[in-house]
């Protein structure tokens, strides 16, 4: 059984950082490109940030670039999103999610598996 269970979510103030994560367990880790996505109430899931299998190739949103960082760890069969900078529109649901494609997806559809998700709240 596959599951992504998402950590490190929380209240913090505008220019704060935090750093989630995200555990997978019962699939190839290491052949599964990643993503995070975030859905804010009343708006579609959007992409953030997705990594390649390896590693080696990452790709951001432009609403997170410079900000966000993805990364993973397969010994620790995690990705994480280092979010700094945080702004107030960044509140949202933070969900990962694994694609057995080998490259970078941005967009939803193609994701296998999704995880619960963390609630990422910016105060202004």
């Amino acid at each position: 059984q596959v599951q992504l269970v998402e950590s490190g979510g929380g209240l913090v103030q505008a220019g704060a950082s935090l750093r989630l994560s995200c555990a997978a367990s019962g699939l190839a880790f290491s052949r599964h490109s990643m993503g995070w996505f975030r859905q804010a109430p009343g708006k579609e899931r959007e992409f953030v940030a997705g990594i390649n299998w390896s590693g080696r190739i990452t790709y951001g949103a432009e609403s997170v670039k410079g900000r966000f960082t993805i990364s993973r760890d397969i010994a620790k069969n995690t990705v994480y999103l280092q979010m700094n900078s945080l702004k107030p529109e960044d509140t949202a649901v933070y969900y990962c999610a694994a694609d057995r494609t080998i490259g970078v997806v941005a967009a939803p559809g193609p994701y296998d598996y999704w995880g619960q998700g963390t609630q990422v709240t910016v105060s202004s």
